[in-house]
């Protein structure tokens, strides 16, 4: 089963297009989103075409096809306009016989890990950097972040498919190796 996993959008309307421009060419069957859907967030910079009203039309227009968590800069006056569920701290599900415990990361994430079972994996935004890392028992992945990327990474994406994880660049759809320390 393959799913598109991605974070931080941050109101950006040129990234979530492009995102579900991806998100059709990769025919993934769900697409994962790790919160910050529609503001910026008063320590990041504005993104490239802020415009958080586009970007709710646009998830708007396939929210049978999400599955999203809350991440720090998303409210209740976000859901309030969003028309798919966006503010549970985490989910946790089975991919390809793989449990995964999907949150943010503001409140769980690599430092203060929620209890997993060996082998499981973590998947957090919230830190801008694509990254696979194996932890104490457990992998800990991030995506990366689609509208702010951070320490020159690109913007990006990930997808999962058949057990296996893919990190993507968002404007050139090639695949690249995420950080690994």
């Amino acid at each position: 089963m393959k799913w598109m996993i991605a974070s931080d959008l941050h109101g950006s309307a040129a990234c979530c297009r492009r995102l579900l421009d991806a998100f059709e060419k990769e025919k993934a069957e769900r697409l994962v989103l790790l919160g910050d859907l529609l503001y910026h967030g008063p320590r990041n910079p504005f993104p490239e075409d802020y415009a958080p009203p586009a970007v709710t039309s646009m998830l708007n227009g396939v929210k049978e096809r999400l599955l999203c968590v809350r991440g720090n800069c998303d409210s209740e006056v976000d859901q309030m306009v969003l028309e798919f569920p966006m503010m549970a701290e985490y989910a946790f599900f089975s991919l390809d016989g793989l449990d995964i415990f999907a949150t943010h990361g503001h409140n769980y994430g690599p430092e203060n890990p929620p209890p997993l079972r060996r082998g499981d994996f973590l998947l957090c935004g919230h830190f801008h950097l694509p990254i696979q890392q194996p932890r104490d028992g457990y992998t800990y992945l991030n995506p990366g972040s689609l509208a702010l990327p951070k320490d020159g990474t690109p913007h990006s994406y990930l997808i999962a498919d058949g057990g296996a994880f893919t990190w993507k660049d968002l404007m050139t759809g090639e695949a690249f190796e995420p950080l690994r320390g």
